[in-house]
């Protein structure tokens, strides 16, 4: 195990390759995330935080966005990485006004984000002055006149950029975009946009809603699951056991991912005897190990075969009754898929006829399919379209809107569906907005406003002066880092409001403040007495959200305490949201969205019951569809792939288990087989050898991005560890947010204009052969 701590950073050159694992959780992951809380909180806070974590009238996990099982959570409702994350987030360590003393900024930006990581939960605010070295101390009234002086300094309102995570709760995210639109811009780019995007886009063109239709039940109680583009077994553990009762129930489970991960192999899950003494539970029946970039032609494959299927025994595949009634656009869909030439998709996938064949029969014979997904599929340039191939495939088969099947994007951060149903979005529709006016006698700006791409070239171009960042770390979350270190540094003034020390804090604008905020594991006391939050799982179910712990500082302010104060100087005692009042009693609050956000009537009271309450999905409750031709849109879409070029490769980047998102919670990846160092570059055999690699030959790995006039432009990491791994010929995967820089900041999904993180062409060197 490696141990952490906040002098520990990283050595690569004590790197270690070990076989990895085939299964997940087991004993050690009860063993690690036991080590990590204590290390970090101490026995006592340690016991009362996990005891608490998930619970009813506990808090909500700062990690993933899973949902609980409603009416029977089991005592430990958590998984190894959300330890990690509230052993994190309730640390005895504290980075205060001494530690800013001592560090410089340029001191701090020479150290690796798992060191800064490391050092503990900010303490009080701080500011950066123009031409300083280090941060010192501000009050927060003088924090306050600082931002909105350099807000209402700007020749427009759209010259600011308004940042959200996903950890922000809905009380503090609906506070902030009532700021940001009063105060006159839709400039709210959040994480949604790096991640799930392509999700959005393409479920609400083909169903009317960009959220899933199934529940824990629905998973619990289908014949088939699909999954596709995802790896539970790091990014969304708790999965694993609904995965599990699904398996007993009698599913059978399709992964599909160019890497074998644990998680997907078998499950030992510890709360139960099985998981401890014996074997655990195969998950996956079946493997497709596809190349990057194949699952739109799969899906279009699978499409054409169930076709042919539904020919050779008409009626027993195509619901005709639900396509018939429910459905529109199948017949250019049915024309475009019986046109896809097997052989193409068998090059783009990788994969066998056999495969295909089998994959088909299963989905012909299944009652209740679910597919499931992330951002293996949605990063990707034609991610929209590879989502409504899946879609199309469902709806064939009449599989929305009944129980047991439905589409499953599976969302990582832990409230970042709550944030876009609070509004946080540049693309709002004007029902949002004209209810937002009518509740607060405001005029919100139409014009939409820049996703997060869309920010960083603003910043870069000199139209926007003001960043602001309501959580997360926006400079390692984005692409193309060196990019967007030129944007925030051409900002007069960017702003964070953070619980722990990231790179975001020490890559500034000309003038910088940190704003040290509650987490989760907090209680947060106002005027009004004790407040608690609320938050959308990936799911649809908004549940309460109840901090226990003391606060490190009496300098910490709530989230929603620091909108409203900005909000007071900002736009001024005659603005009609009462500020105070909300800040007081979070309950105000909720009254509000109950009479602006659709389906949050009576919120106050639905909030408050055990589980809370799901929203509405006109789909999955009505098979009703709110398109544009009021009915679930079949779409044809042209096949796309992504070859390989000789001597090149198709790199992805991904996670460690040993991190959520890019916090870096230690320096091993037991499942994938990697202990203390992240700068490797898993490559399989056959590419090794025809690149003429040894197996751990160093190597840097140069992406190569041909620029919209032309050019050829080549982006560089330096010092990584060439490792053989089970991965599909001209594929390769690496840790971010080390692989960033690779990201050419234009190379975007096409509709959603998500990243493509997961297609970027690039060529292996040997390392400092420049």
């Amino acid at each position: 195990m490696t141990r952490t701590g906040p002098d520990r950073d990283i050595d690569e050159a004590s790197l270690e390759i070990t076989p990895r694992k085939d299964h997940a959780a087991g004993v050690p992951a009860v063993l690690i995330s036991l080590q990590r809380a204590v290390e970090q909180m101490g026995v006592t806070r340690t016991a009362r935080s996990l005891a608490r974590l998930n619970q009813r009238h506990g808090f909500d996990c700062p990690g993933c966005a899973w949902p609980e099982t409603p009416g029977h959570r089991r005592p430990a409702e958590f998984c190894e990485n959300g330890a990690k994350a509230v052993a994190e987030e309730a640390t005895l360590r504290r980075v205060g006004p001494e530690f800013f003393a001592e560090h410089s900024v340029a001191e701090l930006a020479a150290k690796t984000d798992y060191w800064l990581g490391q050092q503990g939960r900010l303490a009080e605010p701080m500011v950066l002055r123009e031409g300083a070295t280090h941060y010192t101390p501000i009050g927060w009234d003088s924090a306050f006149r600082m931002i909105a002086d350099e807000l209402r300094a700007l020749p427009t309102p759209d010259g600011a950029v308004f940042y959200t995570s996903g950890r922000t709760s809905n009380e503090a995210a609906f506070l902030y975009q009532l700021m940001i639109r009063s105060f006159g811009t839709n400039n709210m780019p959040d994480c949604s946009n790096m991640c799930h995007e392509s999700s959005g886009s393409a479920l609400t063109e083909s169903i009317g809603i960009g959220k899933g239709s199934v529940t824990i039940a629905d998973l619990e109680h289908a014949d088939l699951i699909v999954i596709a583009g995802q790896n539970p077994g790091t990014n969304h553990p708790r999965m694993l056991s609904t995965l599990e009762a699904a398996k007993r129930n009698g599913a059978k489970i399709i992964a599909i991912n160019p890497l074998p991960e644990a998680g997907l192999i078998r499950f030992k899950d510890p709360q139960r005897v099985g998981g401890v003494v014996g074997r655990g539970v195969d998950i996956a029946d079946e493997f497709l190990q596809i190349r990057l970039g194949g699952d739109m032609a799969l899906f279009q494959g699978l499409g054409r075969l169930l076709l042919e299927a539904d020919d050779a025994a008409p009626g027993t595949v195509v619901d005709r009754e639900f396509v018939e009634e429910h459905c529109a656009g199948f017949d250019e869909y049915e024309k475009q898929v019986r046109a896809v030439d097997l052989d193409v998709v068998l090059e783009a996938t990788g994969l066998t006829l056999a495969q295909l064949r089998e994959t088909a029969a299963a989905l012909a014979r299944s009652e209740r399919t679910i597919a499931c997904w992330a951002m293996g599929l949605t990063q990707q340039t034609h991610g929209v379209a590879t989502i409504q191939e899946i879609t199309n495939v469902l709806l064939m088969r009449g599989m929305i809107g009944k129980p047991g099947a439905g589409v499953c994007p599976v969302r990582g951060h832990s409230n970042v569906q709550g944030d876009r149903t609070m509004g946080i979005w540049e693309r709002m529709p004007d029902a949002f907005l004209d209810a937002l006016d009518r509740e607060f006698a405001i005029t919100s700006p139409r014009a939409h406003g820049w996703d997060t791409v869309e920010a960083i070239r603003g910043m870069r171009d000199g139209k926007a002066g003001v960043f602001m960042a309501m959580g997360g770390n926006f400079l390692r979350a984005t692409p193309d880092t060196e990019a967007t270190e030129d944007a925030l540094r051409r900002c007069a003034l960017t702003v964070q409001v953070s619980t722990k020390l990231n790179r975001s804090h020490v890559v500034t604008g000309r003038t910088a403040l940190i704003l040290p905020t509650l987490g989760r594991t907090d209680k947060d006391i106002q005027s009004g007495g004790k407040q608690v939050v609320s938050v959308e799982d990936s799911m649809s179910m908004v549940h309460l959200s109840r901090g226990n712990l003391t606060p490190v500082s009496e300098h910490l302010r709530s989230e929603v305490a620091i909108v409203c104060g900005l909000a007071q100087e900002l736009l001024g005692p005659g603005h009609p949201a009462p500020w105070a009042a909300f800040t007081a009693d979070y309950d105000l609050i909720r009254d509000s969205i109950s009479r602006v956000v659709p389906g949050c009537e009576n919120y106050n009271e639905r909030v408050r019951l055990p589980d809370g309450f799901q929203l509405p999905h006109p789909p999955r409750d009505r098979r009703e569809f709110p398109t544009r031709t009021g009915k679930a849109n079949f779409t044809a879409s042209e096949l796309k792939w992504v070859p390989t070029p000789p001597g090149k490769l198709i790199l992805q980047t991904l996670r460690s288990h040993d991190q959520y998102n890019t916090t870096i919670y230690g320096l091993d990846d037991r499942y994938r087989g990697v202990k203390g160092g992240r700068r490797v570059v898993f490559v399989s055999a056959a590419d090794l050898a025809e690149l003429g690699l040894a197996d751990g030959a160093a190597v840097d790995i140069v992406s190569e991005w041909t620029a919209a006039d032309g050019s050829l432009e080549e982006r560089r990491v330096t010092d990584f560890r060439a490792v053989q791994y089970s991965t599909p010929k001209g594929n390769a995967a690496a840790y971010y947010p080390e692989t960033n820089p690779l990201i050419p900041l234009d190379h975007v999904a096409a509709k959603s204009n998500t990243p493509v993180s997961k297609a970027v062409l690039v060529r292996l060197e040997p390392a400092g052969g420049r």
